[in-house]
């Protein structure tokens, strides 16, 4: 027995007024056999051979011995066998009753009794019947009677916590053990890990070996193809001089034959005619044959392979041809992170940056690894669909990982390098339905980085200078792609405080002047280029630059129609007057238009008018761009493009009437629309439309910075565009796709 049948005090009495002592239970050793290690059926100790312990689905454990004789006496053709302790019904595995688990608890139980066979309580040397006693707090071990019943000497008021030296053996032992099998298997998992990546190598050996094995044999195979095509021409060639000559050969050998009839029996002549017609046949014979005297075809035939440097080439090519990648990567190292300034919001482009570093942790400078990502939402009932994800290598160690879902909400990102997961993953962040602005500028008042009544906006995509039309200070504010001052611009044509639109030209800058009518070119310096006015302007009020033609459109919201000039301001759509409308004659579409490829040969084709309300005509125009292709986007209570012509193609959107109005409008490369719109109840925000895509419908709301009567707006070739707030006195950048 290694400790009595009862519960026990440890200690007699307390070691100080600091100090705890312990409780522990003791239980008899064959007690404990007897309940817990001992088979209920046979009443046989478990062992590790016949009595081996089995764990049966409702719980029990039964040795191996019982089991095989009750399956042999029940199985019999259903399969199975009831319990022998609760009558449960249990299903004998594919392997018979020897592949039921064992019982791991049982199975510890015996490992742990066996040890504890073995040990022996710890007995002070001096004092041979006292047992030692250890302070968990001080890590002390003592005798209460050597050290007078305190075991240290500081008085300090933390409580000590006192446990028989063997129980603190046995603890430690468990500890420790239990440390050991947790490295054991976390070893164990490693070697599996090594493993499966030793046969993924052999793998990836044997697919490189193929794709080698399987360039070279088209490489061999283009190599025979075109030495037979060399094969077939020389004996292409060869065969037709041989025809040519041949038939030379047979000719000259008609001719000789000829020849020696015409001399058969010439001995015998006596006709001194008959001689001399022959002598003159033989003569025209002698000369016609000179022409057969040279080989009509020559026995030149060689292969040449030194015309050019296509040897040189070829084996140039094979020297760089194929590549065996590998990697240093690790990817449990790797780490993928969202930049903290940006924010993810639906419908747009979002980036996450992966970071690749190889085993000792230093950064990778080049790209190539095989990058595998899974995005999905995350909802209470686990993940949701999953969304695609786009892998840029900047071939610089780092990836971008593109996505773009379409709600707001939790999303988790996996990561894989080379199939293996990174560091950290999944990543976990939230998709706002909110677009905020990247960078805002500007205030009230009439300083260097002031606005007064800003209502334009252009972008050069040359160089990414930012022109904004700064309509109370009679200027145009100059700033770079960061929003950041550069200079002011300064001209004739802005003064009035009265300009109202802004667009880039092939020369520089185009303004139009609502108040003097008049739309003025100058360069970025404020030098003017040209300027010009047209009689039937009443409220010219944008203006827009098609740098493909180097025509002005010009958008007058009194007239309700879109003038188009040429680069020297010649009228190029004019409106007609059209007596049958009597007033309404104001309200039409420019219907003539002249041919701008030859200005000289101007040409006019009238177009069936249509009543306001109708497609293709207008109701208070607020704006006009340019399409990629030239075509003409208009925006008063909808937007309808048009042809570089004139011609109506289609209303791109049309929300219907008295429910909101446009104010700027701009058109990117990507046949992508944005305009600026206030609706009655006071909303207001930036609208993304598509000229190809008709289910395509966004906005930007500017939820923690809202807008404040937005007017004209302008995108940037990095997808963001650039909005002015008249109402807040400054412009905002957003990201929009």
């Amino acid at each position: 027995m290694f400790c009595c049948s009862r519960l026990t005090r440890l200690g007699e009495r307390m070691l100080s007024m600091n100090s705890t002592l312990v409780e522990t239970v003791s239980i008899n050793y064959e007690d404990f056999n007897e309940s817990f290690l001992t088979c209920g059926t046979c009443l046989c100790m478990y062992d590790g051979q016949e009595h081996t312990p089995k764990l049966l689905q409702c719980s029990h454990t039964v040795c191996l011995h019982c089991l095989a004789r009750i399956a042999a006496s029940q199985t019999r053709d259903a399969g199975s066998f009831r319990c022998p302790i609760c009558r449960e019904l249990i299903q004998v595995p594919r392997g018979g009753v020897a592949a039921l688990p064992p019982s791991f608890l049982v199975n510890q139980l015996l490992d742990l009794m066996s040890r504890q066979r073995r040990e022996v309580i710890p007995k002070c040397s001096v004092h041979i019947n006292q047992e030692l006693l250890f302070c968990e707090t001080c890590d002390t071990v003592f005798c209460t009677l050597c050290t007078g019943g305190s075991h240290h000497d500081t008085s300090n008021s933390c409580e000590h916590t006192i446990i028989p030296f063997s129980i603190a053996i046995k603890r430690m032992s468990e500890i420790l053990l239990y440390k050991a099998n947790d490295c054991i298997s976390k070893l164990t998992q490693a070697q599996e890990g090594v493993s499966s990546e030793l046969t993924r190598l052999n793998l990836a050996k044997e697919v490189c070996l193929d794709e080698i094995n399987e360039t070279f044999r088209h490489i061999q195979a283009l190599m025979e193809q075109r030495k037979q095509e060399i094969i077939d021409n020389v004996n292409s060639i060869c065969t037709e001089k041989r025809r040519v000559l041949e038939e030379q050969h047979t000719l000259i050998e008609s001719e000789k034959n000829k020849v020696e009839q015409e001399c058969q029996g010439l001995q015998y002549q006596v006709e001194v005619r008959n001689i001399t017609q022959r002598i003159e046949i033989l003569s025209e014979k002698l000369d016609s044959t000179m022409a057969l005297s040279e080989p009509r075809e020559n026995a030149f035939l060689a292969c040449d392979f030194g015309l050019n440097d296509s040897l040189e080439q070829i084996q140039q090519h094979l020297g760089v041809l194929g590549k065996v990648r590998t990697s240093t990567t690790f990817p449990s190292l790797c780490t993928a992170k969202m930049e903290d300034s940006m924010v993810a919001v639906a419908g747009i482009d979002n980036f996450v940056t992966l970071r690749t570093v190889d085993y000792d942790g230093n950064a990778r400078k080049s790209g190539g690894d095989p990058v595998r990502v899974e995005l999905q939402m995350v909802t209470a009932e686990g993940p949701a669909e999953s969304h695609a994800v786009r892998v840029v290598d900047t071939e610089d160690g780092t990836y971008r990982l593109y996505f773009r879902v379409p709600r707001p909400g939790r999303y988790g990102m996996q990561v894989f390098v080379m199939d293996r997961p990174i560091k950290d993953t999944p990543l976990y962040f939230d998709v706002s339905e909110h677009n905020e602005p990247v960078l805002t500028y500007g205030c009230r008042g009439s300083g260097k980085d002031e606005f007064l009544q800003p209502v334009a906006v252009a972008v050069d995509d040359r160089d990414g200078a930012v022109y904004v039309l700064d309509t109370g200070n009679s200027r145009i504010k100059v700033l770079d792609e960061g929003l950041e001052f550069v200079r002011h611009v300064t001209n004739e044509g802005l003064l009035s405080r009265s300009c109202t639109g802004i667009d880039i030209s092939n020369d520089g800058l185009v303004v139009v002047n609502w108040r003097t009518k008049r739309v003025t070119e100058m360069t970025t310096d404020g030098e003017t280029i040209r300027s010009f006015t047209y009689n039937a302007f009443q409220e010219p009020i944008d203006v827009a630059a098609d740098r493909n033609y180097g025509h002005v459109l010009v958008a007058d919201s009194g007239m309700s129609c879109v003038f188009v000039f040429d680069a020297d301001g010649k009228i190029l759509f004019q409106s007609i007057i059209n007596p049958a409308l009597g007033k309404r004659q104001e309200r039409l579409f420019p219907v003539v238009i002249a041919k701008c490829n030859y200005p000289s040969e101007l040409w006019f084709e009238n177009i069936i008018f249509e009543q306001v309300g109708k497609k293709g005509t207008f109701s208070l125009i607020a704006s006009v761009a340019v399409g990629p292709l030239g075509e003409i986007v208009v925006a008063d209570t909808r937007v309808q493009m048009f042809s570089a012509k004139g011609d109506f193609m289609e209303v791109v959107y049309d929300e219907g009437k008295g429910k909101g109005r446009y104010g700027g409008i701009a058109v990117d490369s990507d046949n992508k629309v944005l305009l600026t719109r206030t609706e009655q109840k006071g909303r207001t925000y930036v609208q993304l439309l598509s000229l190809t895509e008709n289910s395509l419908n966004q906005c930007i709301d500017s939820y923690e910075a809202k807008l404040k009567r937005p007017s004209g707006l302008a995108v940037t070739s990095d997808n963001h565009v650039i909005v002015v707030d008249l109402g807040n006195n400054c412009i905002k950048k957003y990201r929009y796709w």
